[in-house]
């Protein structure tokens, strides 16, 4: 067959009409499929889920420190042990704009060198409880109450006419002893750091020991023979707690209290404490303190530990 012959076939070819080629209509009817979305209202009963406002954390330590020399240890040195513990606990609460905080720190360290009476490393008592209400993001109105005082007798060191050491009391449990409430304005721009400004101060000093003023004319600014003094007074009170770097906190704390009755002597304290941690148990604390009141000394004080011991923490 020949070219020409089969273009003339493939003219004769009729059109065909699309619609034509259709498959025809399935003749088994199906149902579209049917979708229905209920909507449940879940409450907490129904998850059965608590929401815990509470956070609190505590630690608890003790250190030993030991020192022991031959009679003829040719670079000198003083046999001495020395014991601290430590314990501090914090619970926060926060719901709503509202917060309330209790921090509660005790320390107490004893030191005992050969041929020497014994020492106190570190004594106090701090009880501290705040409640606020938020009114902005940055700044709150609050009401406090806190307590500070020491476990045990404190002493001054002499020695005698002979040479011989002696020592006398100044001071004791609740002797002295200060509670203070205080009520202003809180700025907190940060949760490691916190500005407390108290417009409305009070604290109540407590002498229950009146013979005191034998060893310590000031006897703490309580006139003598009196076991209680009230002071008002304007409190500005600086928190900053933040991990600094990997494993090492710091931890300090400014108080400024100015008695509206002499502006002209404000007694203020700083402690600062510096807590490396070695491992899960064992950490390296350094403490220090710098405080000046007026109702005690003329002069600056301070003081200053660093132990090696075993930390809990809670949570760990």
């Amino acid at each position: 067959m020949s070219f020409k012959s089969v273009l003339a076939q493939r003219e004769k070819i009729e059109p065909v009409e699309v619609s034509s080629l259709q498959p025809k209509k399935n003749p088994f009817y199906t149902r579209p499929p049917l979708f229905y979305i209920y909507k449940r209202n879940l409450s907490l009963s129904v998850l059965n889920l608590k929401v815990n406002y509470w956070k609190t954390k505590g630690s608890f330590g003790i250190n030993l420190n030991q020192a022991a020399f031959s009679d003829n240890w040719s670079s000198g040195g003083v046999n001495s042990i020395a014991l601290g513990a430590l314990v501090n606990y914090k619970g926060e609460y926060n719901k709503d704009g509202m917060n309330f905080t209790s921090e509660i720190l005790m320390q107490y360290g004893k030191l005992k060198n050969q041929g020497q009476l014994e020492r106190k490393t570190n004594d106090r008592i701090f009880f501290d409880n705040k409640a606020a209400m938020s009114l902005s993001k940055n700044w709150s109105v609050f009401g406090s109450i806190s307590f500070e005082s020491q476990f045990d007798l404190g002493y001054s060191f002499g020695k005698d006419a002979q040479g011989k050491e002696t020592r006398k009391v100044i001071s004791n449990f609740l002797a002295p002893g200060y509670l203070t409430e205080s009520f202003g304005f809180e700025y907190k721009p940060k949760k490691y750091f916190s500005l407390r400004l108290g417009t409305g101060t009070a604290r109540q000093t407590f002498m229950i020991d009146t013979a005191l003023y034998r060893n310590n004319p000031k006897n703490f600014g309580v006139p003598v023979g009196a076991t209680f003094r009230n002071e008002l007074a304007f409190q500005a009170v600086a928190n900053f707690d933040k991990d600094i770097a990997e494993n090492l906190n710091l931890k300090s704390r400014y108080l400024l209290f100015a008695a509206y009755e002499k502006l002209n002597n404000i007694d203020q304290r700083l402690d600062v404490t510096i807590t490396a941690k070695v491992n899960r148990l064992i950490n390296v604390t350094v403490n220090g303190t710098a405080l000046y009141d007026d109702d005690f000394s003329g002069k600056i004080q301070s003081s200053q530990s660093m132990s090696l011991g075993i930390l809990f923490r809670i949570p760990r």
